[in-house]
């Protein structure tokens, strides 16, 4: 049994996934920063100086009553809040890491679509055999072939 674990942990595609899952963890890390540290606080200066961290509604009083300044104040009094700022925050990691996903596979896609376009075997017009594009003599039946 553990010869078979270790022949499927080794498997080139779960080593992959595991590359995959650590790479995409460190991306969504990026992610994280880029929204929270960079493209929210001006998107927040443009609404009137807003921080969607800081957007959420009291459920339940908590120890200390009255108006709190941030969601850790409210938690800290024991406050229950509904926190649609951070969701906002998310939604924004989200999608940012969508677009760039989408981008990534529609680079690949169109590399593909590169790589099929562009044959890389000719038929020989003397023996109809399969022949590389650059041949200058079929490798058949030797006869001279015209530059391309």
């Amino acid at each position: 049994m553990l010869k078979e674990f270790k022949e499927f942990a080794l498997r080139g595609n779960v080593v992959d996934m595991a590359v995959g899952i650590i790479i995409g963890a460190a991306f969504g890390t990026i992610i994280a920063s880029l929204v929270s540290e960079v493209l929210m606080p001006p998107i927040g200066l443009l609404l009137g100086n807003m921080d969607f961290s800081n957007l959420f509604l009291v459920l339940k009083e908590g120890k200390a009553v009255g108006p709190y300044a941030t969601v850790a104040a409210a938690k800290a009094a024991g406050a229950v809040t509904l926190n649609y700022g951070l969701f906002v925050n998310t939604v924004v990691n989200f999608l940012i890491v969508a677009f760039a996903i989408f981008f990534l596979i529609r680079g690949m896609n169109a590399l593909k679509k590169k790589e099929a376009a562009q044959p890389t075997t000719k038929e020989c017009p003397h023996c109809l055999s399969a022949i590389p594009v650059k041949a200058t003599r079929c490798g058949h039946c030797t006869s001279e072939l015209k530059a391309a």
